[in-house]
């Protein structure tokens, strides 16, 4: 494999499940995040979401690496780690304001609503900062 389709992959790979949460996310925002199970429809998207990541992110790392792009792999290697650090504490947070929510604290869909636009928000920037970087990790001839 030759370092610019190390590239190509390593960025499809993870472009797939940024685009997929960039498209799927908005829509909770058409929904009351007071019913318990849109909650945990909602923490389950993000759990998934980091899970792939965190995958595909580990994934594009190592095929960098044997493609001899050490500086790019661990550029992809660290939103891998994000991922992994960020599901620990997102779900933490999530539950917590769920856990919240039923024990009828009042601003806590309010919360559950802005850790649903931090994820987005979240999210969005590395899909910008991803794209943005693509003809810094493969220039054009």
């Amino acid at each position: 494999m030759t370092p610019d389709q190390a590239v190509l992959f390593s960025t499809i790979i993870l472009l797939v499940p940024m685009g997929y949460f960039l498209l799927a996310a908005p829509a909770f925002l058409l929904v009351k995040l007071d019913i318990p199970s849109v909650t945990r429809l909602l923490r389950g998207m993000f759990n998934a979401y980091f899970l792939v990541l965190a995958t595909a992110g580990v994934i594009g790392a190592l095929a960098l690496a044997a493609a001899g792009r050490p500086a790019t792999a661990l550029g992809i290697a660290l939103i891998a780690a994000f991922a992994v650090l960020a599901r620990r504490w997102f779900l933490r947070r999530l539950d917590a304001e769920a856990d919240a929510r039923d024990s009828g604290d009042p601003t806590a869909v309010r919360r559950l609503r802005g850790l649903h636009w931090g994820g987005m928000l979240c999210n969005a920037v590395q899909v910008f900062a991803l794209v943005a970087s693509i003809p810094y990790m493969a220039p054009l001839p």
